[in-house]
């Protein structure tokens, strides 16, 4: 490994953070929330480094972009936009790529399922993380492994396994 490879890979995880809607001023810690579930799943998938966004916006805005980027007219939670395999020098970090969260949505889910608002931000930050570096749920075997991925890197937050609930109604 190279010296400029070795620097690459100790360069930290940069975490912008993007505040697009004024309803999440009703929830001043989600930043840091936010920064501290992706830095904790990125530790926990062989310490991932590079840069990425998280646009903290709301139904409307994040609407549009499920219609735009996945045909879908509709509000979603949660939305990765993983990077394409870009080259880069050794002095730019790699961009990872960009997810956006929809506050209505998120704070809907979050009292339907009786969970902290801050525990469903948090597993929601990792789900579109992981999305960034190559987790998907398309068939049941990756659902299982980025399920299995989120409750582990949810359980080194202090946060509950947030799938039980439904695996308990369904007998498993």
């Amino acid at each position: 490994m190279s010296a400029a490879q070795r620097q690459a890979d100790t360069r930290p995880l940069e975490i912008d953070v993007v505040v697009e809607s004024s309803l999440w001023e009703a929830q001043p810690q989600a930043e840091r929330i936010v920064q501290d579930a992706i830095a904790a799943a990125a530790e926990a998938v062989s310490e991932t480094s590079g840069e990425l966004a998280v646009m903290l916006t709301d139904d409307e805005a994040i609407r549009i972009l499920n219609r735009d980027w996945r045909g879908l007219d509709k509000p979603t939670n949660v939305l990765s936009f993983p990077a394409a395999d870009a080259g880069t020098d050794d002095a730019t970090p790699v961009h990872l790529g960009d997810i956006a969260i929809a506050y209505e949505t998120m704070a809907r889910e979050a009292g339907e399922e009786d969970k902290p608002f801050a525990h469903h931000l948090s597993h929601l930050a990792i789900h579109g993380f992981l999305h960034l570096v190559g987790y998907d749920h398309e068939d049941d075997d990756e659902a299982d492994a980025m399920e299995t991925t989120e409750v582990t890197i949810l359980a080194r937050l202090g946060i509950p396994d947030p799938y039980r609930a439904r695996d308990m109604a369904a007998g498993r």
